[in-house]
């Protein structure tokens, strides 16, 4: 009984992943005719990089990709695991076949809250990208270049922090999670203070979200850091977040089909900012928020990059990157942009099975 268990356990996680990267793969062509007939792309091109610093390599590297290419991408990587979700919810009641009440993996305790902030970060998302794409109306210069511009960076990371706020409250008083395990030290308490922390490690985590700066490479990052979270959660027996983080796995891997270079539509905020946000989630529910910076190694190196380099440029008055984040530093360098994507893809799979190994083992 227990060999069938976890035989049913492992069909169910991989039923929603492959479920997921098929409804993607397949709804992909009309999800990008329909962002590619309405235009639903950046109207000017970014001339600097995000240290402020203007690139002619950057120009000449993403000119037409961003004035060509469509944004909210991201769309396609939520709403997947949101149907699939509730789709295996609605087969399990309604059809009464020995395996279909075996299959919903929306569950009070493992789920509801990761599906409810992919939602909620992703919509905080989309409201940016709308605003950097759509054609607005209004006469005022200041008005326009606003909307046009989107959301500031301090208004993004005040919504996310607010959403981290709500996760935050919800361990601490719902949950009754006051403290982190430390491999090799154990729990660690932290009281009152795991609400700021649970927020900062939130925000932290966004930040990595600069990665997605070259074609391809947040689809393959985050693919990585979603499976070893899979694998984390399958064994602590967590199978309907393992169900939950492969499902977005299956997306990711869809979206991240139509975007081997050159991109059919880019990421956008509505998938960074869901990815990161949930990401934060499914690292607490686990249980292996500590080894986060091991497994997403590379959000962490991506946002110390443009971090580093803004401090030297304040305080020394000098770059120590050609340009920010890191892997327009490689490009600046004369890097192909599919040679910085493939070897960011290997270090990143290394990480998460070092983190994965690492949490497994303590």
């Amino acid at each position: 009984m227990h060999d069938i268990a976890i035989t049913t356990s492992v069909i169910k996680v991989f039923l929603a992943g492959i479920a997921s990267f098929l409804l993607a793969f397949l709804i992909t062509p009309c999800f990008a005719d329909f962002l590619y007939k309405h235009k639903l792309w950046k109207k000017k091109v970014k001339e600097k990089t995000i240290d402020g610093k203007s690139a002619d390599y950057f120009k000449k590297h993403h000119e037409k990709g961003e004035l060509q290419t469509p944004r909210l991408g991201g769309i396609l990587v939520w709403i997947t695991v949101v149907f699939v979700a509730f789709f295996f919810l609605f087969v399990s009641h309604i059809f009464d076949f020995f395996w279909t009440e075996k299959i919903n993996f929306l569950s009070r305790d493992q789920t509801w809250l990761p599906l409810f902030t992919l939602v909620a970060a992703s919509l905080v998302g989309l409201i940016d990208d709308i605003f950097q794409v759509a054609e607005n109306p209004f006469k005022s210069t200041k008005v326009r270049d606003f909307f046009s511009n989107g959301l500031s960076l301090r208004w993004r990371i005040f919504l996310v922090g607010v959403i981290g706020a709500i996760g935050a409250i919800w361990f601490y008083f719902k949950l009754g999670e006051s403290g982190i395990y430390v491999p090799g030290f154990g729990e660690v308490f932290l009281g009152v203070f795991y609400i700021p922390f649970f927020i900062v490690v939130m925000i932290a985590v966004y930040s990595g979200g600069v990665i997605d700066g070259i074609d391809g490479l947040s689809g393959g990052v985050f693919a990585s850091i979603f499976t070893a979270y899979t694998v984390i959660a399958l064994s602590q027996g967590q199978i309907n977040l393992a169900a939950f983080c492969l499902a977005v796995v299956g997306s990711v891997l869809a979206f991240l089909w139509f975007n081997i270079p050159p991109a059919r539509f880019y990421m956008g905020e509505t998938g960074i900012i869901g990815l990161t946000a949930v990401l934060t989630v499914v690292a607490f529910l686990t249980g292996a928020v500590a080894v986060l910076p091991i497994i997403a190694i590379l959000l962490v190196v991506t946002s110390f990059s443009v971090i580093i380099q803004l401090l030297s440029k304040k305080f020394r008055k000098k770059k120590i990157f050609l340009a920010a984040p890191l892997h327009h530093h490689f490009e600046a360098q004369g890097w192909p942009p599919y040679k910085v994507t493939m070897r960011f893809w290997i270090i990143g799979a290394v990480a998460g099975i070092i983190g994965v190994v690492i949490h497994l083992l303590s």
